[in-house]
This record gives C-alpha cells, sequence and structure tokens, in this order.
C-alpha cells in the first residue's frame, strides 16, 4: 500500500536514464507515481547529490544558476511535487549547455506571466516551457509569474502556483507578457482590479501575448480595440459579439497584430511561444526546441480542424459513420431523413433512433451544424453573394441562410461576415 505521501529519488539523470519528469509522467525507467506521492529530482539545489559524472557540471550549474527566483513549470527537470502545489528548481539535463556555455554578453529575456485564480494550467506552464526550453538551446530568458496582488494562486486543476511579485512591482520592461485564460472568463473580465493589472503590464512591455480565453481579458481592458485577434473556437463567436470593436479570425492559431498577440485554445498557447522564440533567436532555435518538446514548429491546419464532425461523439455503427462522412463531405446535397436511412439501408425510425442514442442529436440538427460550419467558412474567406453561400451549403435560399443563422448566433450572415472576416487591410495582423 502507498503511504499519503511518499518521496521517490529519481538518482540519475544523465544518459538514457534521464527523462523529463511531470505530474502523472513516468520516471525514467519505473511506473508513474500515485497521488499523493512526491517526485524529487536528485540534483535539485539542497537535494541529495546528483550521479559522480555529472556531480562537478551540475556544481557548475547551481553557481551559475539564474537570479530570477524559481519558476513553477511542470516538468523542467528538478520538480518537487506535492498534492496541490508544485515547487521547481533547475538541474542540467545531461548533454544540454549549462550558462557558463552560453554567451554571457547579451541581456537576458524577461517573460513575464499573469496568474490569478482558476487560471488554467497548462495556459501557464505550456509557454513557461518553451522559453525555459530555449535557455538550454543558447536562449537567455528569465521567467517570472506576477498575480494581482502578489499571493500565491490555485489553478483550475487545483493546483497551486507560486508567485514571484505582485504585478504592480513588475516596473522594469517585459520583452514578453503572457495573459492566460481561465473556464471563468465571464466573471473575470469583470475583475476591475485583474484588467488594471493587465493594463500595467502591458504598458511596460514589448511584445504582450494572450493564451486561449485570455484574449478577454485584452479585449475588455481595451487592448483589442481595432485589432485582430483570435481565441478558443469554441468562444469565437462570443469575443466578436461582446466586442464588436475586435476583429476576430475564428480559424488562426495565432494572430500577431501590432504588439499584441493572441492565440487559439490551450496548447495553441506553445505554438505561439515557439513563434517568439523565433522571433528572439532565430529558425533554428524554435525548431530545436519544438523537436526537443516533440511538437510541431509550425502546426498544419488551423482550428477549423475541430469541426462539428471531428468534435461528435464517435458513431459505434458503421452505418451510421458513413452517413455522418457524407453529410460533412457535401453539405450541399441532399440530407432529408428519408435520403439518410436510405443510404443507409434502415426505416427513418431507426435512423432517428440511432441519431439520438449515438450522437445525441436529431438527423435535422446534425445536418444544420454541418451546414452552418460551411457557411461561416465561405462567409470568412469569400466575397461570395448570399444567394451563393446558401446554395454552396444546402440551405437554398438567402432566407432560410439568414433564419439559421439567426436561430443558431443571434446574428444575420451579413453581420457574421463583418464581425469574423480576416483582411490583409486589418493593421498589420499575420496569421499562423
Amino acid at each position: 500500500m502507498t503511504p499519503s505521501h511518499q518521496d521517490i529519488e529519481a538518482p540519475c539523470w544523465s544518459g538514457a536514464a534521464h527523462r523529463q519528469v511531470g505530474a502523472g509522467r513516468r520516471l525514467s525507467q519505473g511506473k508513474a507515481p500515485s497521488p499523493g506521492v512526491s517526485i524529487r529530482a536528485t540534483g535539485h539545489s539542497g537535494n541529495p547529490a546528483p550521479c559522480r559524472e555529472d556531480e562537478e557540471d551540475t556544481q557548475q550549474w547551481q553557481r551559475h544558476a539564474f537570479d530570477e527566483p524559481l519558476v513553477p513549470a511542470l516538468h523542467r527537470v528538478g520538480l518537487m511535487i506535492k498534492p496541490k502545489e508544485i515547487t521547481v528548481g533547475r538541474v542540467r539535463p545531461a548533454g544540454r549547455r549549462t550558462m557558463k556555455d552560453r554567451p554571457s554578453g547579451r541581456k537576458p529575456l524577461l517573460v513575464t506571466v499573469l496568474v490569478f485564480p482558476g487560471v488554467r494550467l497548462l495556459d501557464v506552464t505550456g509557454p513557461i516551457e518553451v522559453f525555459t526550453s530555449a535557455n538550454d538551446f543558447g536562449g537567455r530568458y528569465r521567467v517570472r509569474i506576477v498575480s494581482p496582488d502578489g499571493a500565491d494562486v490555485v489553478t483550475a486543476a487545483g493546483t497551486g502556483l507560486r508567485v514571484d511579485l505582485p504585478a504592480a512591482q513588475a516596473q522594469d520592461a517585459s520583452d514578453v507578457v503572457i495573459i492566460p485564460g481561465g473556464p471563468e472568463w465571464p466573471s473575470l473580465i469583470k475583475d476591475d482590479v485583474l484588467l488594471d493589472a493587465v493594463r500595467a503590464l502591458d504598458s511596460h512591455s514589448r511584445r504582450t501575448a494572450s493564451i486561449c480565453t485570455g484574449a478577454f481579458l485584452l479585449a475588455a481592458a481595451g487592448l483589442l480595440d481595432g485589432r485582430t485577434a483570435t481565441t478558443h473556437w469554441r468562444f469565437a463567436d462570443q469575443l466578436a459579439l461582446r466586442y464588436p470593436q475586435v476583429t476576430v479570425g475564428a480559424d488562426a492559431l495565432f494572430v500577431r497584430d501590432g504588439h499584441i498577440m493572441t492565440s487559439a485554445g490551450v496548447s495553441s498557447g506553445i505554438d505561439l511561444s515557439l513563434a517568439l522564440v523565433e522571433e528572439h533567436l532565430g529558425a533554428d532555435v524554435a525548431r530545436a526546441v519544438a523537436k526537443d518538446m516533440v511538437v510541431f514548429m509550425q502546426r498544419p491546419g488551423g482550428q477549423s480542424q475541430f469541426s462539428v464532425r471531428t468534435r461528435s461523439p464517435r458513431a459505434r455503427q458503421e452505418m451510421l459513420r458513413q452517413v455522418l462522412d457524407a453529410v460533412a463531405e457535401d453539405p450541399s446535397a441532399q440530407h432529408t431523413l428519408a435520403t439518410m436511412a436510405r443510404r443507409a439501408g434502415v426505416s427513418t425510425r431507426h435512423m432517428t433512433r440511432l441519431f439520438h442514442d449515438e450522437m445525441t442529436t436529431t438527423p435535422a440538427r446534425y445536418v444544420e451544424q454541418i451546414r452552418m460550419e460551411a457557411a461561416q467558412a465561405i462567409l470568412e474567406g469569400s466575397d461570395d453573394p448570399m444567394a451563393t453561400v446558401a446554395r454552396r451549403t444546402g440551405f437554398g435560399s438567402p432566407e432560410s441562410l439568414r433564419r439559421a443563422f439567426t436561430r443558431n448566433l443571434g446574428i444575420t450572415p451579413g453581420t457574421y461576415r463583418a464581425r469574423f472576416r480576416t483582411t490583409d487591410a486589418a493593421g498589420d495582423a499575420q496569421h499562423a
């Protein structure tokens, strides 16, 4: 039986035994720790000595350690993980550059991450991991975490994050300010203290970047007025409706407009951060970081890959999957209940039951969702007349198209096009 709290030591971090360790990840050749188990990497400053072969280098690493406070990141090795709290030290992974190997003439690039109660954990740790990984390939990033009042925070995942200082004390200019999001963004955009912190940090920043629903904080602070931005695909329409002065690029993984950058959902913060590393240090370093983290340097596709078809429950019946694929492949075709039942070789009653049991919707509703998605894509990317849009997406007439948009989004197709369309004339916006 595993004790309620137990330390597991990983005594060697060199060669094949080295692995990045994080909550829920495996130790190099062991099993993932049980809940309530603390993972402590030897070589962490103040802890037992590292492997003999790396002892001298690690001592050098500690003597040349960063001046900034320890940065909470999930798997920059040297972790100590306890329930609901993350404390991070720094240990040089074998085969990587140490600080003494790096150029000393350059000033470190300062990254400031704003956190708050209920922040999404990966919105914070994803970018931090990119920047600290870049330090292993010649970069000099210094990361600090601030909160509006300087207090430590608990994330939406229930994990505690240690804060370095209050946002008001972060007066020195940041090269990058990261504004993460959180599931409770509707209440966060009403938090005047938090919005004041966002404005203050932006005023001292060369680049301000939001992750996921952090775009709502930038918009509420007035920093996206007249700009093009993006956010998580699920909330793109709400960003456009709440802040009509913002042009929303609903399909972009990230958007750069002036000194402001915004990214789509959660993991796209890694895409944005890699773009910043490339901006600061060049494509070779960004590519090395992406390869080290086993992620795309430039991810294929946009948010449209998270479509109605891909986010719907997976149908168990092969005949139903074929019907769903046929609708997605050609929304303009005839997809009546009788047509779909005939394609599957079942009765209309059985087809209705299949949709109810496996897709938790009706055949007509599913077809309309597919057609809405197709119409939105055409409106965002073309100047086609409404009659053409309606015909290409299976709605038949502009009036049917208008009724569908009003019913589903509360706005007309023309208003949707005006609010969501991204054009080259929108400042100097650039899209991933």
